[in-house]
Order: structure tokens, then sequence, then C-alpha cells
């Protein structure tokens, strides 16, 4: 495990990393998630192998500390996560993020576009407000001091045992403060950063979320936007051949 100062009073943001030939792969997670969890078991496989991998914690999540007075908006995380690929010393990686993880990184893309040479985002937030069914909506519900007092053990119980498991390893005001800030979104919004950035861009939207909305502006930017068959939110657990197809660039 590695970690940096990321706050300016000692906090600090970890990761652990696998060697190998660079450009590197920079796995980054969703609310409430864990890197590894989500994405250790992608980067093991050998359409992927050789390439220096590194799966990243964001502040207040997982094995990565949670100072009370941080932000966690997602200019917050994603100027955090810049501090990992600067202590790293790397520069054009491919960022491969999944929800909020990938609103993080096309914040991180639009603020520090030497840092980034290519995106796969997995069902990334583009927008604010998401609908109801989404967790940070869940989360947000709250007032924060009524969601660290007792809401954060009502989501864990609405929420399924997979990703009951990684958001019981967040700290609750993190969370918080995390989908609150993901669900003001960014300036620019997210989508408006995704149609300008010159970099390679591939958006993944599981089957079983629906269609895309906006995909053919998307599209019209030179996103490559891919359904993929058979999966939900968790395109990496659910239809992981298709998802490793899509960070080799090969599906």
């Amino acid at each position: 495990m590695k970690q940096a100062e990321f706050d300016g009073r000692g906090s600090r943001i970890r990761w652990t990393e696998t060697p190998g030939a660079e450009p590197a792969r920079v796995y980054v997670h969703g609310l409430g998630a864990v890197s590894a969890v989500y994405h250790a078991h992608i980067a093991a496989r050998p359409e992927l192998a050789g390439r220096r991998s590194l799966f990243v914690d964001l502040p207040g999540h997982g094995a990565s500390d949670r100072p009370q007075d941080f932000g966690y908006t997602l200019r917050d995380h994603a100027d955090a996560l810049a501090v990992v690929l600067e202590a790293a010393g790397l520069t054009g990686v491919e960022l491969i993020a999944h929800s909020m993880g990938g609103s993080v990184a096309l914040v991180l893309a639009h603020r520090r576009p030497e840092l980034v040479s290519r995106l796969v985002l997995t069902e990334a937030n583009l927008d604010p407000s998401p609908p109801s069914s989404a967790g940070s909506t869940w989360i947000d519900a709250y007032a924060e001091d009524d969601f660290v007092a007792g809401g954060h053990a009502r989501v864990l119980e609405k929420a399924g045992p997979l990703w009951a498991a990684t958001m019981r390893l967040a700290d609750p005001r993190a969370l918080h403060r995390s989908a609150a800030g993901l669900r003001r979104g960014s300036v620019p919004m997210m989508r408006a950063i995704l149609e300008a950035l010159p970099m390679e861009r591939v958006y993944l939207q599981g089957e079983l979320t629906g269609e895309l909305e906006g995909r053919e502006g998307l599209e019209a930017a030179g996103v490559r936007v891919l359904t993929v068959p058979g999966a939900g939110h968790n395109v990496m657990f659910e239809n992981p051949d298709a998802f490793v197809a899509a960070v080799a660039g090969t599906g």
C-alpha cells in the first residue's frame, strides 16, 4: 500500500498498485465503494496484463483517511486523485472510473489534462440531481447529522449486500458530503466536460439500466458509447468480458 498527503493537514489518500508498462491504468471506484474490490479482478485479466495499475481509494473511503473538516466535493476528490498521480510520478494515465468515480475523473481531466490520456467511464454521473433510485439520492435525503446519527445504518439495510459490504467501510460524514457533492455536480457540469475533452473517451452503459440520456449528443462529440448486454450499474461484475474488452480497446 502507498500513500500521500492530500489536504495539507496530514490526511493521507492510499492506493495499491501492480508494476508494469506505462501509460498506467488508474482505477477509481464509485460512491461508498473500494477500488480493488471493484477492479482488481479486471486488471488481472490476461488481456490487460503487463500494464502498471493503481487502485485508488478516494478520501473517506476504504483505506484512505477521512478528515472531518474536508469538503468531499467532486473537485476535492479530483484534487486528491491528482496528488496520487503526482506522488506516483505519472502523467497521461488511463482513468478507468465507475459511477461517482467517473465524475471525479472528468473533473480531474478538465482541471489537469496533462495527467489524463484516456477515459473509460462506467455509468458515470453526468448531470446534477440524479433520479430517486440513485444511491446518492438515498443518502442526501438526510441532513448530514441525521445521516451520521442513524441514516447511514438505514441506507446500509436498503443497499444490496455487495454495496453494503464496502459502504460500511466509508466514513458516514464523508459519504454524505460525497453524495451531496455528486448531486450538485461540477462547474462546468460533468456532461459538458465529457463532450469537450480532446482525449479518447469511452462510456459504458449497462443494458439493464436503460437508455443513456443524451447519448446522441455524446456520440456527436466523439464519445464512444457502449451498451453492455446483461449488465446493470456494476458492469465489471455483471459482464466482465465486455468490461475488459472496453478497457483494452478491443470491445
